[in-house]
């Protein structure tokens, strides 16, 4: 695949900037908040590199002030989509036997202007539209999706040096990485810019052309990603910017006979609902879809005797509230022996009065910010009145919510004497931690308690000093987390570091961050040439 005429530079993770008090770089960030929050951007569709407005506007809002307008932006409906997919397939032929190099040159590009350019222009937009604090934003918006893309390009680079090493005489053997035969659905989440602009990235640069339906309340920050894709030279068409309602768009989309293949990031059903639709409208595709999915997670922390309690605390502190405690990694279920509870309490609580005072508009340079959107913040408080009066379940800390201006839910800490209790089980994507307190000499029993309690498997951490708890607890938890953690958070996993995603109900484990989530997005064909054929059919042993 002409991989030696090429060097394509060495990826490398981006370098985090702290934007310390009176530093020049929170100086020109907070520059940059204020000329976003001074103006109301009107965001169109992007079909076929041809901007598009339906006139049926939705209001992108701050979720921190809800009243604070953004951007407008113009949503699709069937016959959208149906341009959009029109566009996409009149743009493959040109955009996949366009060498790979050429396709790497684009997406590197867009490294470059996403942590140079813009660095602090899709910092501003992801705390605005998101509500993240300055340092959330910057390891997800800069850096991540940066990483990603210089890291793809590396293992896209890996895949096609992949080759057959044995070649009987007189023949020659090689395999030629198709894109799929089709366009690829990219259905992408709120909660990380990163993962907005990887998910149609990803399956572009291996050749394949998108539609892409951004998620509704993060609209403003993917339509900067989609911009900063055509400033750094893609092609019309390859990725088709589509806003709008799931309902409308993913039926749309999904009965079209040309899906070759659905790049998703979001709940489980919703993508169980997809799945089902596929599935049950084979015969309508050229070809089977693939889907690659990362879903929901009911994370743990389990934690053993020989553990500090304040590293202990911490790590479910940052793993549980960090942004809320909306990822899909979010520290939300833990698990304590008795005899370290009440210093860990101690410390939790600390820790928690802490962040009530750091809660705020993350243009503010507040740690601890508001859930994305009313039907979240509803939605976390009736789990949250349910606690206070379940028998099996008492609500420690925080608990309260405000939602007059912003989004607001304290971080909040349910205790339960119930192992199976809802919390332990269904994902809130909040800030919701629910702690089960086990007997000391209970580890091997309740490890197995916390394999088997939710239907998640995305992450999942060990805190302990006793190697031999260590060992039995990543024998124990094999399958229940895709991504494990010994002595740290569940959380923060980094590109090219630790490859991402779960299985179960958490999704297919196809790990964004390596080459394994790349190489969905081939179709490999196989070639056999025999430079000197057979003139007769008969075998020496026939003679």
């Amino acid at each position: 695949m002409e991989s030696g005429i090429f060097s394509i530079p060495a990826a490398k993770n981006e370098q985090i900037i702290d934007y310390k008090k009176d530093s020049p770089q929170r100086t020109a960030l907070n520059d940059e908040l204020v000329r976003q929050k001074s103006i109301c951007s009107d965001i169109p569709m992007l079909i076929g590199g041809k901007e598009i407005r339906s006139g049926r506007t939705i209001k992108s809002v701050c979720p921190h002030n809800y009243r604070h307008v953004l951007a407008n932006y113009h949503q699709g409906n069937n016959g959208n989509v149906e341009d959009g997919i029109t566009a996409a397939l009149a743009a493959k032929p040109s955009w996949e036997v366009m060498s790979w190099q050429e396709r790497a040159a684009i997406f590197l590009k867009a490294a470059d202007l996403i942590s140079n350019k813009y660095r602090l222009t899709i910092n501003a937009a992801t705390m605005l539209n998101q509500s993240k604090n300055v340092y959330q934003a910057e390891i997800d918006a800069a850096c991540e999706l940066s990483d990603f893309l210089r890291f793809n390009v590396a293992f896209m680079e890996q895949i096609y040096k992949v080759q057959p090493t044995q070649h009987a005489p007189g023949t020659w053997n090689r395999i030629d990485y198709r894109p799929l035969e089709g366009f690829v659905f990219a259905v992408t989440p709120f909660n990380f810019t990163a993962i907005a602009g990887n998910l149609p990235a990803s399956a572009a640069m291996m050749g394949n052309v998108v539609v892409w339906k951004p998620a509704s309340t993060s609209v403003h920050s993917s339509w900067l990603v989609m911009q900063i894709f055509i400033e750094a030279g893609l092609p019309e068409g390859v990725i088709n910017f589509i806003p709008g309602p799931g309902r409308e768009i993913g039926p749309a989309v999904l009965k079209n006979k040309d899906l070759a293949g659905i790049h998703f990031t979001g709940s489980t059903a919703v993508f169980k609902d997809m799945w089902r639709f596929v599935a049950t409208n084979l015969d309508r595709y050229r070809t089977y879809p693939r889907i690659v999915g990362e879903t929901g997670g009911k994370d743990f922390v389990f934690v053993h005797a020989s553990a500090s309690p304040q590293i202990t605390a911490v790590a479910l502190a940052r793993g549980a509230f960090e942004y809320q405690g909306q990822k899909c990694s979010a520290a939300s279920r833990a698990y304590i022996p008795r005899s370290m509870w009440p210093d860990v309490k101690r410390e939790l609580e600390e820790i928690i009065e802490d962040i009530k005072k750091e809660t705020g508009d993350p243009a503010e340079f507040k740690f601890f910010n508001a859930v994305i959107d009313e039907p979240s913040f509803d939605n976390t408080m009736d789990f949250i009145k349910r606690a206070k009066i379940d028998n099996d379940a008492d609500v420690i800390f925080g608990g309260a919510g405000n939602k007059s201006t912003g989004y607001f839910i304290e971080p909040t800490v349910i205790l339960t004497d119930n192992p199976h209790y809802k919390t332990m089980k269904e994902e809130l994507f909040a800030p919701v931690l629910t702690i089960y307190i086990y007997d000391d000499d209970q580890f091997e029993e309740t490890l197995k308690l916390c394999d088997n309690t939710s239907p998640y498997a995305l992450t999942g951490s060990i805190l302990a000093t006793d190697r031999q708890a260590i060992d039995k607890a990543m024998s124990q938890l094999r399958y229940a987390a895709g991504n494990f953690y010994i002595n740290d958070k569940p959380s923060g996993a980094v590109v090219g570091q630790q490859p991402f995603g779960g299985a179960r109900a958490s999704g297919t484990n196809d790990k964004a961050g390596s080459y394994l989530n790349l190489i969905r997005w081939t179709s490999p064909r196989t070639i056999k040439e025999t430079f000197l054929p057979p003139n007769q059919y008969r075998y020496p042993f026939m003679d």
